[in-house]
């Protein structure tokens, strides 16, 4: 009798690990495939608004004229975008989506942000002390900025029983630094219907 029991708990031991192992699957898809399982703003939106976007502000005519004024190809900042949605969403994503379009678009000049500008200030530094003279970088070289682009990223939601709409609006700016003009505003707006 004993050892029917030792049986029957090793058994379902042994099923309640079969069981456990098989409950989950994982597989690699393409990173292009668009996946939306929560209906939550996702990779695939920030890359679709960032492209349709930055397409948007360099059709504009600001690019043009300053080329003509200056002769050279306009320096772009981005800037801060703020989440003012309902949900969290790392807003750092979409920004490096935004830079991505910028610098790939070979149409302006990209420079680093505020953040990322004092850590290669800090890099320069230490290589005053620990490089040799020869491939030390020098001060005072930095590229100036010449359009600053920034925005928010917010959203309208509508529900009612098992429906829900969510509405994200992106509205992004581009101001010229030196006379505080705005030359382009942009929307992009993304509609998710969820019915559970």
């Amino acid at each position: 009798m004993m050892q029917r029991f030792k049986f029957f708990y090793v058994s379902l031991l042994l099923l309640s690990l079969i069981l456990g192992a098989c409950g989950r699957k994982v597989s690699r898809i393409s990173p292009d495939e668009v996946m939306d399982l929560s209906g939550r703003w996702n990779d695939t939106d920030a890359r679709l608004v960032s492209e349709t976007m930055i397409k948007d502000v360099l059709a504009h005519p600001w690019r043009s004229e300053f080329f003509e004024a200056k002769a050279k190809k306009p320096v772009v900042i981005v800037g801060i975008v703020s989440n003012k949605s309902h949900e969290h969403i790392d807003a750092d994503v979409f920004i490096k989506d935004l830079e991505r379009e910028f610098v790939n678009s070979g149409m302006v000049r990209l420079v680093q942000n505020s953040a990322f500008r004092e850590k290669i200030r800090e890099e320069r530094t230490a290589q005053k002390d620990f490089t040799s003279p020869e491939t030390q970088k020098k001060f005072g070289l930095e590229l100036g900025a010449d359009f600053m682009l920034f925005g928010t990223i917010s959203t309208v939601v509508d529900s009612y029983k098992r429906k829900k709409l969510i509405s994200y609006k992106v509205n992004l700016e581009l101001s010229n630094l030196e006379t505080n003009e705005k030359v382009w505003i942009g929307r992009k707006e993304i509609k998710k219907f969820i019915k559970r």
